[in-house]
């Protein structure tokens, strides 16, 4: 689900993933090995000491989790069921809550890395399948560059050419569409912005996100996860030809379906006013497999959507459990049982869900034709004052707790800013005049990442420098260059902990 009017801009943030893994694998998980931790924050209370920085980034985390993960892998899923099988939108999202219910009751992470594997086969296979079909029905990559350039819908919106947007015809392609980075000033995907602001962004995702971390964390051997992280990087390169070519090719064989632009017939097809992009690949699988073909195929997405809630809820269950709770009766730490923490995590999960679910309305509204761009947005939000302070919590070890602490305030307060301005107002429909605020309009989220990224950087060093360093003790083997000390008789009584670390789902 893409932005189509992006086209293989979007390719930029697949490929530029592949490298932000090997620094997962070769510098971060090293680290994060090396320390015996089991989430993140976690981590941060090793290197840094006390609790604040660890509640405050466990707290930020599930935020994170409620505005992108919960809400839009659940609205996604809805908006899927919705298309596929004429369902009530709001039928499919208890449909998809009772499916991921069952699911997360019955299994835990080790379940959902098993399911994700199987079903990585049948999409990979699947989606090749598709790719193959969409390239002959389009008549190749040379015939789509000319029939995608000319895929308007035969409605268009009757609003007169002064109120249209900058391009003419609302949702109307231009040759940009066929550029993964462009100019500096371009509304959409500028590659200085791209470089400088969508960086901190992956960083956080793929190496300082207790979701995605801790699924190399449970590795056999560091070998074993470089040697995933290594594969997922191959995998993600596949996206380009496998998924954002065939969803520019189903709007070029579909543009009445997918390339709507008048409110009123998006809604009446994918429940959004804006467009119905969101829905390219399903129509693709739709029209084009066959019908065997077509089953699996949609069991496979409907099945990796749902085991990605799980994989959130296991996440979100395992911060609160290990990083807020005991924090919450320090007096009670050490009788904290097992049976416990599971009943609360799961008490926890359930009120997760609710306020995903009230988020959902939110995500229709402001960003519903563009789900994937959406949630690189909310990322842009928080993320890089996260990703500033774990790179240098292993990598700078001047970097202390006061400069950490102080450093993240910062970001988070810039960042909240950004936040509310943006969703003040909502995005103008088609033919619209966008009336939002003036930095909203001009300032792209990524230079503005960019901004909350250098920010918390320069905060973070001088707080760190004006304040005393960290001790001997904060920087054992919990940064890139003391990952190999070897402990003594007061290191290991400094990292005996009696917090309960093992995920309720496991």
């Amino acid at each position: 689900m893409i932005d189509l009017l992006l086209g293989l801009s979007v390719g930029a943030f697949e490929v530029s993933s592949l490298g932000i893994m090997q620094l997962l694998g070769w510098v971060f998980l090293p680290v994060f090995i090396a320390t015996g931790v089991s989430t993140l924050p976690e981590y941060m209370n090793r290197r840094f000491g006390g609790q604040r920085i660890r509640t405050y980034l466990a707290c930020l985390y599930l935020l994170l989790y409620i505005l992108t993960k919960i809400s839009v892998n659940i609205y996604a899923a809805a908006l899927f069921i919705n298309y596929a099988f004429t369902w009530n939108i709001y039928l499919s999202i208890l449909f998809i809550l009772a499916l991921t219910a069952l699911c997360t009751v019955s299994g835990g992470l080790a379940s959902v890395m098993y399911t994700d594997t199987v079903q990585a086969i049948i999409m990979l296979l699947g989606g090749f399948l598709v790719m193959v079909l969409s390239y002959r029905e389009v008549g190749g990559l040379s015939n789509l560059y000319r029939l995608y350039l000319n895929a308007t819908p035969t409605i268009n919106n009757n609003n007169p050419i002064g109120n249209l947007t900058t391009l003419g015809i609302c949702n109307k392609p231009t040759m940009k569409s066929f550029q993964m980075l462009r100019s500096i000033s371009d509304p959409d995907m500028p590659w200085l912005g791209f470089f400088l602001g969508h960086t901190p962004n992956t960083i956080w995702y793929w190496c300082s996100d207790q979701m995605m971390v801790q699924r190399v964390l449970a590795a056999k051997s560091i070998s074993h996860a470089r040697g995933g992280t290594i594969l997922t990087g191959y995998l993600k390169t596949l996206s380009i030809f496998m998924i954002i070519i065939p969803g520019m090719i189903s709007r070029t064989l579909y543009p009445d379906i997918v390339a709507c632009n008048q409110p009123s017939v998006c809604q009446s097809i994918c429940n959004s006013k804006r467009s119905c992009t969101n829905i390219a690949y399903p129509t693709l699988i739709l029209r084009i497999l066959p019908y065997g073909f077509k089953g699996i195929m949609l069991a496979a997405m409907l099945a990796a959507l749902i085991s990605g809630l799980t994989s959130i809820f296991n996440s979100a269950s395992t911060l609160f459990t290990v990083d807020i709770y005991p924090n919450i009766f320090p007096s009670r730490r050490n009788q904290i049982k097992t049976r416990e923490l599971m009943i609360v995590g799961r008490l926890f999960v359930i009120l997760m869900t609710i306020f995903g679910l009230i988020w959902i309305p939110v995500v229709m509204q402001m960003q519903g034709s563009e789900i994937y761009i959406y949630m690189q947005q909310v990322i842009g939000f928080f993320a890089p004052p996260i990703a500033c302070v774990y790179i240098l919590a292993v990598l700078w070890t001047r970097a202390n707790e006061r400069g950490a602490f102080a450093g993240l305030m910062v970001g988070f307060v810039f960042g909240l800013l950004r936040m509310i301005f943006e969703f003040s107002k909502q995005p103008p429909l088609c033919g619209e005049e966008d009336t939002r605020f003036w930095f909203i309009r001009r300032i792209h989220f990524m230079y503005y990442a960019t901004f909350l990224f250098w920010i918390t950087f320069f905060t973070c060093v001088v707080v760190s420098l004006c304040t005393e360093p960290c001790t001997k003790e904060q920087l054992f083997r919990t940064t890139y260059w003391t990952r190999h000390e070897k402990a003594n008789d007061d290191h290991m009584m400094m990292n005996e902990t009696n917090d309960v670390t093992t995920s309720i789902f496991r």
